[in-house]
């Protein structure tokens, strides 16, 4: 599982009216392809025996992570998901993705198994 940001800003509650609280992972900006670290993993654990292709460490907003999921899917031809701040493709397609990453210009690196 992914670990889980905590917010320990010690506040647990306000009277304010006008008190917003900070959301980091609605409002982050993406960074530009060009900026980013992606790390690409091969993993079986917790899956049932099944091969699953991990991207991890995206640094922007869910919407961008989640049509960046839907792109990769689609060029895969295979299920998967975005969540936790990590796209999770079926099967084993790291060289695949490394080629489309690379494309788009994003900076990755093959890691894992």
């Amino acid at each position: 599982m992914a670990k889980q940001k905590l917010n320990l800003s010690g506040l647990v509650y306000s009277t304010n009216p006008d008190y917003k609280p900070e959301s980091s992972e609605e409002n982050q900006e993406t960074l530009a392809p060009a900026q980013q670290n992606l790390r690409v993993w091969l993993e079986k654990n917790h899956r049932g025996g099944k091969t699953a292709t991990v991207i991890r460490d995206f640094v922007g907003n869910t919407d961008d992570l989640e049509a960046l999921c839907k792109m990769l899917k689609s060029k895969c031809g295979t299920g998967g998901s975005a969540k936790d701040g990590e796209i999770i493709i079926q099967g084993d397609h790291r060289k695949k993705i490394g080629e489309i990453l690379g494309g788009l210009g994003y900076k990755y690196k093959l890691a894992g198994g």
